[in-house]
């Protein structure tokens, strides 16, 4: 999943609610399906993690004296299997795997949550928040400078980070 395509679809157009309602199913959609392929990557994953853990098992098990292995007890097999190669990369694999589900699910949980924005923007909008003798706040403006104060603040952060491991 594209950061840049997940703000994209965050994004209320508050001058424009029916036209976000009507684009709202698509996006619990979107990732609802996200979400379920992640899954179904990291079940994949961790299948394989399996595989090669009985693999390495099986290869260490059948030649012992190939992987310095004296004498072969469950807890000496399951120690070397997990400093083979293989097995490290089906392991890191998996964590990745896992990442990119939680981060996709995440988003599922925000699409979920702009619905709930959409509710209450409209219904701020019936109870006539906008209207009367003053001046309607500009929705976009304010967002606009709130998110620019935000990114000033992460990559001032980031800069920091990268100071300290300079530093370091």
């Amino acid at each position: 999943m594209r950061e840049s395509n997940y703000a994209d679809d965050m994004k209320i157009d508050d001058s424009a609610l029916d036209i976000e309602w009507l684009e709202q199913p698509k996006l619990m959609f979107k990732y609802a399906k996200l979400s379920a392929e992640a899954k179904m990557d990291l079940d994949r994953a961790k299948d394989r993690l399996d595989l090669v853990k009985a693999e390495v098992d099986s290869w260490i098990r059948k030649d012992p004296a190939a992987f310095a292995v004296d004498k072969i007890t469950e807890s000496v097999v399951l120690n070397t299997v997990i400093k083979q190669t293989e097995y490290i990369e089906a392991q890191e694999a998996v964590l990745n795997a896992k990442y990119n589900f939680d981060v996709v699910r995440g988003a599922a949980e925000a699409v979920n949550a702009r619905k709930d924005a959409l509710e209450n923007m409209v219904k701020l909008y019936g109870m006539q928040y906008f209207a009367g003798p003053k001046v309607p706040h500009n929705l976009s403006e304010m967002r606009q400078r709130k998110s620019e104060v935000n990114e000033q603040r992460a990559s001032s952060k980031v800069a920091e980070k990268m100071k300290r491991k300079r530093e370091e």
